[in-house]
């Protein structure tokens, strides 16, 4: 347990490190021009494999705790302007990259992506399947909301190829559900893990904490009916309340919002109780069986991260994203397209990429990202193996981050962190507080003037 006094000295906002630099960073000075070239420059750098991120922006209503880039409609007509749309743009950005490379991994985000019917859904996989190459280990996922799945769309999911499901429960209890504008799931839960897992294809369930209504005792129960159906991986994500951003989230202040020592009690609880069912702590919010990728990554410190979520070096690929808002995370570019979607339907119907603002990496960047890639998924640096991995020596990669070993002595007064001359490992109390430890290798934080939320 983390007392408060720790919790009021490490509450600060600070990146999330999904990035880095994080997407505050990103300008538009940034053209398509560039990421085309990006794109075609990333066809001779590592990693070699293909990641491919899908974004479904639609919602049939609004989550008030969202902070995502979404749409709130039911118009077929616009779904259906947006998939030719998408289309249209996987076949420009493919016609740049080497297609004998591997695809390893396809994401599909929202949003809801199962606001599209199944005969939408087939038509965009097979776009992928005519210009890409997959295979059998391909991981094909896709963010549900559990409110719109019915047998038939499972199976039919299933004959596609998806491998792996993230259900989106945020929370059993349906006073909690109603506070939050969210729907509950049409079926049993156990009864679509069930379904999804007659068919080889792994489930994720994912909840939030830190909304209207929750209490530890309340959040923790909702974890516990969790790994009763056994899932193989359960995600705990920490609500941002950025209302600065998201000006609906204000509507969940008038049924009060738990402060960050509530939070940390409902997190902890919850972090328990997976522990003791056998659930393995991946980084800062996942939790798997033992036998899952991720945990064996985890053991072998192999884990690794990107916009959409951790996963294996050996899954890791550039990921070239599709859609508004859709963000691309290539070795040496990001690129994020338009967040508006008439511009993104006009602008491919133009024949342009829609791209609306990104970032060009330079050697300190690419070095920064190992870092704290590193802290961040594997709980440990290394200074040479890290340094080995981009042709560095550790004395340039500690000298590259502005490393000071006196600003570690404090977190490890506070039992955050081990440390020596060779290498720093995270403690059990330390995961709660990774952010922190992973801003101290972050050089532009100095200097930023960006807004984060707060870590806790």
């Amino acid at each position: 347990m983390i007392d408060k006094t720790l919790l009021d000295k490490y509450n600060l906002p600070l990146p999330r490190y999904t990035s880095y630099p994080p997407a505050t960073f990103f300008n538009e000075e940034f053209t398509a021009s560039d990421y085309i070239k990006a794109v075609e420059e990333s066809n001779y750098e590592q990693p070699r494999a293909i990641s491919l991120y899908l974004h479904i922006p639609f919602c049939t209503q609004l989550c008030f705790y969202c902070g995502c880039n979404t749409h709130i409609s039911r118009n077929n007509t616009l779904y259906e302007d947006y998939i030719d749309a998408l289309i249209r743009e996987i076949t420009l950005v493919a016609e740049h990259i080497d297609l004998s490379r591997r695809v390893t991994q396809i994401h599909w985000g929202g949003g809801t992506p199962n606001a599209l019917n199944m005969d939408q859904v087939d038509r965009i996989m097979d776009a992928i399947y005519k210009h890409f190459q997959t295979d059998q280990n391909t991981e094909i996922a896709m963010e549900c909301n559990p409110a719109y799945l019915t047998e038939e769309y499972i199976d039919r999911l299933l004959k596609k190829g998806f491998n792996r499901i993230s259900l989106g429960i945020q929370d059993f209890d349906k006073k909690i559900l109603l506070a939050v504008n969210r729907e509950p799931s049409a079926m049993p839960i156990s009864q679509i893990i069930n379904l999804f897992r007659a068919g080889d294809a792994s489930v994720n369930l994912d909840f939030i904490y830190g909304l209207p209504y929750q209490t530890p005792e309340s959040f923790t129960k909702s974890i516990e009916q969790a790994i009763e159906a056994r899932p193989d991986r359960i995600v705990t994500f920490s609500y941002a309340h950025v209302p600065w951003v998201k000006s609906h989230q204000k509507t969940l202040e008038k049924n009060g919002i738990p402060g960050p020592d509530e939070k940390m009690k409902m997190f902890e609880s919850g972090r328990k109780a997976m522990l003791q069912a056998g659930y393995i702590s991946i980084g800062m919010d996942h939790f798997a069986l033992p036998e899952d990728q991720l945990s064996v990554a985890l053991k072998n410190r192999t884990l690794h991260r990107n916009f959409q979520g951790y996963c294996t070096r050996e899954t890791t690929g550039q990921v070239y994203a599709f859609g508004m808002s859709a963000i691309s995370q290539l070795h040496n570019a990001y690129a994020q397209n338009t967040k508006n979607i008439p511009r993104y339907i006009e602008a491919i119907k133009n024949g342009s990429l829609p791209i609306e603002k990104g970032y060009r990496t330079d050697e300190t960047d690419v070095a920064v990202r190992e870092v704290i890639n590193e802290v961040m998924c594997n709980n440990r640096l290394n200074w040479q193996e890290v340094a080995s991995r981009i042709n560095k020596t550790a004395d340039e990669l500690k000298s590259i981050t502005g490393f000071n070993p006196e600003q570690l002595k404090p977190l490890a007064d506070d039992e955050l962190v081990t440390f020596d001359k060779i290498e720093i490992n995270v403690t059990e109390k330390g995961r709660f507080l990774i952010r922190n430890i992973a801003a101290l290798f972050d050089p532009k934080l100095k200097t930023a003037k960006k807004q984060f939320s707060k870590t806790i």
